[in-house]
This record gives C-alpha cells, structure tokens and sequence, in this order.
C-alpha cells in the first residue's frame, strides 16, 4: 500500500463540497487523516476565499488510476472543466506525494510543486506529516515551512465540521 498525500481545496459551497469530496475519499480507500482546515484569499486570480486541508489515504491503485478517481470525486461535485486554470471551484484534489516517488509518473508530475510554493498546501502538509522527508529537498515538511516566508501568502484555521472526523 502506497501512502499518498492529498490536497483539498473549494472556495463554492466551501463545507458541502469539502465534506462531500472526505466522504468520496474515505469510500474509496478506508480511513484518512486529515490536517486543520484553512482559509486563504484565491491565489492566482481575484476570487472568494478558499478552504484548503491536507488528507493521507492509503491505496493500491497506481498513480494514473487514482488521480482519473480523484478526477470522478471532482466531476460529481460539479468541478466544471471549461474555465480558466485558475478560477473558482467546487473541489478540487491535487495528488501531493505518492511515497517517495519524484519525477512523472503515469502522466502525474511528483512531488506536486505547490507544496513548495504555496502556504495553503506546505502548512497543513507540515501539521500532518511534520517528519516526513520531500522526496526531491530530503527536508522534511516541518522544516520546509520553518524556512518559508509565512508572510508571503495569509491563511487562518477555520472550524470546519466534518461529520466523520
């Protein structure tokens, strides 16, 4: 079984479309863990705040199945497709880590560069998985936001009730 980092974000119906996509993922693989659930301005564009988090699954699938399921968990929370790459949405999930697996993998670039670039994903990734080593920097992830420029990008814990958690 391979353990694989997973980021959550929605800034349309934020709970419904967050809870929504735990309980697909929680379907398909079981138990998850999951960090604190976040708010943060959209980053790329001019948009509603976003609600982000950080969830670990394990699976067996390969790295192009699972992300063509993460993909379905999407489309039926009504992800549209037809915009801009940056632009509102209902769900989206981001393959982060697979293992320690670096490079492209069945089309799938790890470790996804967000983690270094964007606080949304590297802080809740350093809450959930504080001594877990990037597979491409071998820093782990509580250092890697230790070394950040936490002013660069503002986000705040928000409550979040998920009925599962």
């Amino acid at each position: 079984m391979a353990t694989v980092y997973l980021s959550l974000g929605s800034n349309i119906d934020r709970n419904k479309h967050l809870s929504a996509g735990l309980d697909a993922l929680v379907e398909a693989f079981g138990d998850l863990k999951m960090s604190q659930v976040y708010e943060s301005e959209a980053v790329g564009f001019d948009g509603d705040n976003f609600y982000n988090l950080v969830a670990a699954i394990e699976t067996d699938l390969p790295v192009g199945e699972l992300a063509l399921k993460l993909r379905d968990i999407e489309d039926e929370n009504g992800r549209l497709r037809s915009g801009p790459k940056f632009s509102a949405r209902t769900l989206d999930i981001d393959i982060l880590t697979y293992d320690d697996l670096s490079g492209e993998v069945d089309g799938v670039k790890l470790p996804r560069g967000e983690i270094l670039k964007n606080a949304f994903v590297l802080l809740p990734m350093s809450e959930l998985a504080p001594e877990t080593l990037h597979p491409v920097t071998g820093k782990t992830y509580l250092q890697l936001w230790d070394e950040y420029d936490q002013d660069s990008q503002k986000l705040w814990p928000v409550e979040f009730d998920w009925p599962a958690a």
